[in-house]
């Protein structure tokens, strides 16, 4: 018997997903495991293997349509069955499962209004380039309107030089002579607007982070850090053990041995519970050209420095070539996003749910401060932590800065 081939949801937060390939034809036979196309998700592009069987009658959806989960994409049947029956009945089915595609539906139909009345009409203003009107109102001396009218200059478009920018004589005769010179010239736009239809990573994004802003209680706590320390052991580091690793690794190493001291931090806003979660899984941002993914890396207090800088390469690696899975970017309880390698000192970043907080890391700038009494060059981070306050009050949040700045300053104490 004919039924229809459906999206399923292909992670815990996606409610559409948009076909950006389809590898099925009229006439196929599907068995479970044969891949059916490419679905762009609200988290990445993933393969869609099938999970029915049976041959394809009927294509309803295309590439570039948006379907939401369960929204019908196929028929399938047996080799010759009539298929007209089902795709009738589902006619009277919610408009929302139908697929949705990029172009602005054209009306098919045109509704003629009543003409309105003399009365109700509108005149359209007109745009001049001359008006007397307009003069009148401009600032000028009887002798600039004179010599304005004899050169037919419009006096809107001089700027005056006179007492509280009054046009007089001067300002007539220079624009006479060059019009070009004008202030108050009027541009005529000749480029194109771009626009691009909305992914579903960034549908996502706008969603999630507009609920987050405006949901979740923000308040925003900056510590600057010392990162001498921090680079000089870098440098041994290396040397002697022949490993490469980040500052943002350095960071997130930091960030889980702070967690595990202050787990007030380390938790969830759930409506009538606050969670507090017993692993510290850090999800670090990352730049895509479709917006930003936040791979997690699980159990990161547990990780040695060299893992947590393997899994962070591997991370942004897979992001940038779009192959992050849904289970590699869920769990997070607490989030990084640093923007210091991109030349940003420092910034504000907005909560990533569920978690309660997120550190946003800036980049390390010289600066020149004195200690004991002598003028030093210091190389100073900015770290800004956001937190939601229905979760973190300023004290916790303050006492988790403190411990970052003690670890990230005397980086031996992470490798203890």
């Amino acid at each position: 018997m004919a039924e229809f081939l459906r999206l399923p949801r292909m992670s815990d937060t996606m409610e559409e997903g948009v076909i950006a390939s389809i590898a099925i034809k009229v006439g196929d036979t599907l068995n479970p495991g044969d891949l059916i196309g490419e679905v762009e998700t609200d988290k990445a592009a993933m393969d869609w293997e099938s999970d029915q069987e049976g041959v394809v009658l009927h294509i309803i959806a295309g590439e570039g349509d948006a379907i939401p989960v369960n929204g019908r994409v196929a028929i399938l049947g047996e080799e010759g069955e009539s298929f007209e029956e089902i795709l009738n009945s589902a006619e009277s089915e919610a408009p929302a499962e139908q697929p949705t595609t990029t172009e602005v539906a054209k009306p098919t139909t045109e509704v003629s209004a009543p003409a309105p009345s003399a009365e109700e009409v509108s005149p359209v203003p007109q745009i001049q380039t001359t008006s007397s009107n307009d003069d009148d109102r401009v600032k000028a001396s009887p002798l600039a309107r004179k010599m304005a009218e004899d050169f037919k200059v419009n006096l809107s478009n001089l700027q005056g030089s006179g007492e509280d920018g009054r046009i007089v004589k001067r300002d007539v005769e220079a624009y006479a002579a060059n019009p070009a010179l004008t202030v108050n010239k009027v541009f005529t736009a000749t480029l194109e607007a771009r626009e691009e239809r909305v992914s579903m990573m960034r549908k996502t994004i706008a969603k999630r982070l507009s609920e987050s802003k405006f949901t979740a209680p923000h308040f925003y706590l900056k510590i600057s850090v010392d990162m001498r320390n921090a680079m000089e052991a870098r440098k041994e580091i290396k040397a002697a053990f022949d490993m490469k690793f980040s500052f943002n690794d350095l960071v997130i190493k930091a960030c889980a041995m702070a967690l595990r001291k202050h787990p007030n931090i380390n938790a969830s806003w759930l409506g009538d519970i606050i969670r507090y979660h017993a692993d510290i899984n850090i999800g670090m941002a990352v730049a895509v050209d479709e917006g930003l993914v936040v791979p997690v890396i699980k159990h990161a207090d547990q990780l040695g420095l060299s893992e947590i800088s393997q899994a962070a390469r591997g991370f942004a690696e897979k992001a940038r070539q779009r192959q992050l899975t849904s289970e590699e970017m869920q769990g997070n309880t607490f989030s990084i996003s640093n923007l210091g390698m991109m030349g940003i000192d420092e910034f504000t970043a907005i909560v990533n749910p569920p978690d309660a907080c997120i550190l946003a890391v800036g980049a390390i700038r010289p600066e020149l401060a004195l200690e004991d009494g002598d003028l030093v060059e210091k190389q100073m981070m900015k770290l800004t932590l956001s937190c939601d306050h229905r979760v973190v009050d300023g004290a916790v949040g303050a006492a988790f800065l403190a411990t970052l700045k003690g670890h990230l300053e005397n980086p031996v104490s992470m490798l203890l």
